[in-house]
């Protein structure tokens, strides 16, 4: 069953000028393993972590670096859950979380589905 949906869409160009503009932001929005990662990589790892909080329908207790995007030995990306994202996912009853994000033509966009089991 799901009990989440969220999407999110980022303009790289935009997203790159904030980052310029604001050095730390790097750092506060990713955690270490994300960080070298190119600027187009960064808006989609972006917009999945604020996809998440559509999916959740909130941010209470929420931190940056409790979402952070993780790829299995084939590339595909999960998120590695912590603290107030953790527990807010277990309120609303969703054992699994899917993303799926994508980078083309100046965009970036992340789609989230927060699945619960069956009951």
């Amino acid at each position: 069953m799901i009990v989440g949906v969220g999407v999110d869409l980022v303009d790289v160009a935009r997203f790159e000028r904030s980052l310029e503009r604001t050095p730390r932001l790097l750092e506060r929005l990713f955690a270490p393993s994300e960080r070298a990662l190119p600027v187009r990589s960064l808006a989609a790892r972006f917009a999945a972590k604020e996809a998440l909080i559509k999916a959740v329908g909130h941010s209470t207790e929420f931190r940056w670096h409790d979402m952070e995007i993780v790829s299995d030995e084939h590339r595909n990306p999960a998120f590695a859950f912590s603290g107030g994202v953790a527990a807010a996912l277990a309120e609303i009853g969703a054992a699994r979380v899917h993303l799926s994000m994508s980078h083309d033509g100046g965009s970036a966009m992340a789609f989230v589905v927060a699945e619960g089991d069956e009951r």
